[in-house]
């Protein structure tokens, strides 16, 4: 595993120059085109790269886009902002499903007797078609303006929201010295990115609705296909999904889960190499259906997370000093 752990700095940069060019060329394209399929066109295009910087953005939150911990944060809290979110906010709630994985607090695929099914149903199909991608943005918003409203109980311990796993994300705000202030200034610097971009290229709202919503569905469509009825391990809780060469160069490897949830640490560059000769590789496509039909009931026990397996999720990360500190 050693010799899997270099992290290749200057292709990550080149990669992240060349994808937010894109994206911002699509964005500008779709503004200009005067037919609808040629705005879905260009929608979709920004979307896919927009995948592209999420993956980085991915590769940031572990600690994996470069050794040094200031391009890596800096990159991480530009990418963040094509999101849009907060890079530590990502972390935070990121690491923390690497801890949580096809634990009860982000079973979304099977039920318990006595769920209520619908509020499951609710929580998959809101997935598949992109509601849940404007849930981290709102939260954004939410803890900038208006923080209190995450310590309402009834509003954090809801069925809904434990059932979603927001509950269990949101947690990890609750810490005495979670970085509240630096989330807070990251929020702050992707709303101006954001504002920039619209500002400089007349962005108008439909515009964006669409290029945007085309990444919430194809970013969506992805997140929990990679877990769906994964064996209920914590590090091994997650597929290699089968999919084309073209799409593993666009999501630089995100759908080598499985891999990457092995080893947190590694980039994205050499998850291929962590295969191992038993591992099931199931289409994207055939999980992606199933997930359609609906959860099913529950037939492995919970799983926990070792301190080990903990530590090592949050090892070399920014986030790691305010984990360890004796106040938490």
């Amino acid at each position: 595993m050693k010799k899997y752990k270099n992290k290749p700095t200057v292709l990550n940069i080149v990669i992240s120059v060349i994808s937010i060019f894109l994206a911002l060329f699509f964005l500008n394209q779709c503004r200009l085109s005067n037919t609808l399929w040629q705005k879905l066109l260009f929608g979709i295009l920004f979307g896919l790269v927009n995948n592209t910087i999420f993956s980085l953005l991915h590769e940031s939150v572990h600690g994996s886009f470069s050794k040094n911990r200031t391009i890596n944060d800096w990159f991480g809290r530009i990418t963040a902002a094509f999101f849009p979110t907060s890079f530590t906010l990502q972390q935070i709630f990121h690491l923390g499903h690497h801890k949580r994985n096809r634990t009860d607090a982000e079973l979304f695929d099977q039920y318990y007797d006595g769920d209520n099914k619908l509020i499951k149903k609710f929580v998959i199909y809101s997935l598949l078609i992109g509601l849940y991608w404007p849930s981290s943005p709102l939260a954004n918003l939410v803890f900038l303006f208006c923080p209190w409203l995450f310590n309402i109980k009834n509003l954090r311990k809801n069925d809904l929201m434990k059932k979603a796993s927001f509950d269990q994300m949101l947690s990890g705000l609750d810490k005495k010295n979670a970085p509240h202030f630096k989330i807070r200034l990251e929020i702050i610097f992707s709303i101006c990115i954001q504002a920039l971009i619209i500002y400089l290229l007349k962005i108008d709202f439909s515009t964006w609705f669409i290029c945007y919503w085309s990444f919430a569905l194809l970013w969506s469509s992805l997140q929990y296909t990679d877990h769906a009825w994964s064996i209920r391990d914590i590090r091994t809780g997650a597929w290699n999904l089968k999919v084309s060469r073209i799409t593993h160069i666009i999501w630089l490897n995100y759908h080598y889960h499985l891999n990457h949830h092995r080893s947190p640490s590694t980039s994205w560059l050499y998850l291929p190499y962590l295969t191992e000769k038993n591992d099931q590789n199931p289409s994207f496509w055939k999980i992606y259906f199933k997930l359609w039909k609906g959860p099913t009931k529950v037939d492995q026990k919970n799983p926990e997370c070792s301190i080990e397996l903990e530590n090592e999720i949050f090892s070399g990360t920014s986030i790691q000093e305010y984990r360890n500190s004796p106040s938490n």
